[in-house]
């Protein structure tokens, strides 16, 4: 907003002015010479001011098109004391004040515009626009009228005087003003459908049957007129006139497959099952139908109550879905659908990866190939490009980001695991209390591996403040703080804990075994570490070395040696293993 200065913008002489100020001299004395009438000094200064005027105006138009509305102002002020009944000028003031915003400055200078010029329409718009912006329709469908009511001349603006009937509930002026914008465009789709929607609010179904009868008529073989209808009629319980209109259609036109989609709903509808799944195939042996609408259908039928005849006809609708060349993200989606209601989890995976090659921006599909794809044996490098697809598709959503984080974690790309976790953390602001849970135990397994040691200790009490149940963040924090021998008591109780809860799980085992190791309990440890090989059908390498570890501190020295030996063949054994082979003693 800008505030505009009283006085007058001052204009510098220019040489260029200097120049033609000279030129124009010379041609009065030439034209003086040639004997013509010689002006006056009053018609001079008449002149000179009209001139000055014109200048004022040029510049100031140029000013509001390049936007410096203060610069364009003063120019056009200065013209208007020049030249104050000049039309032109109070339209150009109007205009700068519509611009910015402030309809009440611009109307006076609009109204008096039209006031100078009555016939010019470009000035009778911008009192329209004006009195739209201050809230006052009406008054805007009042210039519009005038201007529309006349013969041919401006029938282009008739849509616009109608919505703003419709607007302002004024819907008898607005059918007046819709039949005369038909009577000159003829008929068209949205002249008809406005008059539709007018006569449904009035209660009136019949006239606004007869105008969508009308477009069908007009517009002979578009499927999507007579759709429009049979929705009318459906809506209002008029299924037979409905079936009728759609019967007819298809005698005229048999290979419009969206006619026969439509008959079978209207059959199905009436109870009619058998009759109605024949346009049903018919429908969907067609190439020219819509996939998307094959889809919408399939997965109506799919939400229906199981049945095997249900069954039979998703079976035949599939084949035929697929009979298609042309792959379809939607038909692969609902596909998916019907697998997932079938507990084929994989195969629903599957069709819905395919979906999601075809269309990423689904973020329903998306997640369901997400979280059906972690667990036990999971791919995880196939995984991290779906939720790369997901914070790439949906970077606002703090489910994708956490995905994705917790994908990064286990792959031990850690310090992007820490970027997208805490992006989640920062957008989930607290929400979802088991986002941010996982989030913060994800959060301290990388911060550890990046040697952040203290920042991983406080996001593993932060998400065991959340659930102090967490078998995962509790064996990780007490691992952890095994290794940095580090609060060993506070690690024996957490490893513990998840223990008793999973007694057949080795990799709790492990690290059970080994805090109670670096708490020198090694009779213990050895305990727990040999329950842990009996649920672990290949070992790690770091469960080998560990068990080596335990053995040599319990006196078995050279079944110590043996473990060691099986470690050394796995990339995860610790650098000091080869000098505990290569000594056979044991190395912190």
């Amino acid at each position: 907003m800008f505030v505009i200065q009283s006085n007058r913008v001052r204009i510098n002489v220019t040489l260029k002015n200097i120049f033609l100020s000279l030129l124009i001299l010379t041609l009065g004395i030439l034209t003086e010479a040639n004997g013509q009438t010689k002006l006056s000094k009053k018609q001079k200064k008449i002149q000179a001011k009209e001139a000055l005027a014109d200048r004022n105006f040029i510049e100031g138009s140029k000013q509001l098109t390049l936007g410096d509305y203060q610069k364009a102002y003063g120019y056009l002020q200065n013209a208007l004391e020049l030249k104050p009944d000049e039309p032109a000028i109070h339209y150009k003031l109007g205009e700068l004040f519509a611009r910015i915003n402030e309809p009440e400055k611009a109307l006076p200078y609009a109204e008096k515009a039209v006031a100078l010029e009555p016939d010019n329409k470009y000035y009778a718009l911008l009192v329209a626009e004006i009195y739209t912006n201050l809230k006052q329709p009406l008054k805007a469908a009042e210039i519009l009228d005038q201007l529309t009511a006349d013969g041919e001349h401006n029938q282009q603006y008739n849509l616009d005087l109608a919505s703003i009937y419709l607007q302002a509930g004024e819907f008898d002026k607005a059918l007046v003003v819709l039949n005369r914008a038909e009577a000159y465009f003829g008929i068209l789709e949205p002249i008809t459908q406005q008059k539709q929607r007018i006569y449904l609010r009035k209660n009136q179904l019949d006239e606004a049957i007869r105008e969508g009868e009308k477009l069908i008529e007009n517009r002979p073989g578009n499927p999507n007129y007579v759709l429009s209808l049979v929705e009318i009629l459906y809506n209002n319980n008029r299924i037979d006139q409905a079936i009728e209109l759609v019967n007819r259609e298809i005698d005229k036109y048999p290979n419009q497959p969206e006619l026969q989609l439509a008959a079978y709903t209207l059959l199905k509808s009436k109870g009619e099952q058998e009759e109605s799944k024949v346009f049903l195939y018919r429908a969907f042996a067609s190439p020219d139908l819509d996939p998307e609408s094959k889809a919408r259908a399939f997965k109506g039928i799919l939400e229906e109550i199981k049945t095997p005849e249900r069954e039979q006809l998703l079976d035949s609708l599939s084949t035929l879905m697929l009979q298609d060349e042309v792959e379809n993200a939607a038909i692969f989606e609902v596909l998916g659908d019907r697998d997932a209601k079938e507990n084929k989890q994989v195969e629903s995976v599957d069709w819905y990866k395919k979906s999601i090659q075809l269309n990423p921006k689904n973020p329903r599909i998306l997640e369901q190939v997400i979280l059906n794809s972690f667990g036990e044996g999971a791919n995880l490098e196939e995984l991290e490009k779906f939720t790369t697809i997901g914070v790439d598709e949906f970077p606002e959503s703090p489910e994708f980001w956490f995905y994705d984080g917790v994908v990064k974690s286990a792959l031990k790309k850690d310090s992007s695991a820490v970027n997208s976790l805490n992006e989640a953390i920062n957008l989930n602001k607290s929400q979802n209390r088991q986002l941010d849970q996982v989030a913060f135990g994800s959060l301290g397994s990388s911060l550890y591996n990046l040697g952040e040691k203290d920042s991983a200790f406080h996001y593993f009490e932060k998400a065991l403040e959340l659930n102090p149940n967490d078998e995962q963040v509790l064996n990780n924090y007490a691992y952890f703080l095994s290794l940095e021998k580090r609060d060993l008591e506070k690690a024996k109780q957490m490893a513990e804990k998840v223990v008793r809860r999973f007694p057949e799980n080795g990799t709790f085992l492990d690290t059970y075994a080994w805090v109670l190791f670096q708490l020198g309990e090694y009779q213990e440890a050895y305990q727990n570490m040999e329950k842990a090989f009996q649920y672990e059908s290949e070992p790690s390498g770091t469960l080998l070395e560990h068990f080596g570890d335990i053995l040599y501190h319990i006196g078995r020295k050279a079944e110590a040696l043996s473990y060691w030996e099986k470690a050394a063949e796995s990339s995860e054994a610790s650098e000091k293993l080869p000098l505990k082979i290569r000594d056979k003693k044991y190395y912190e």
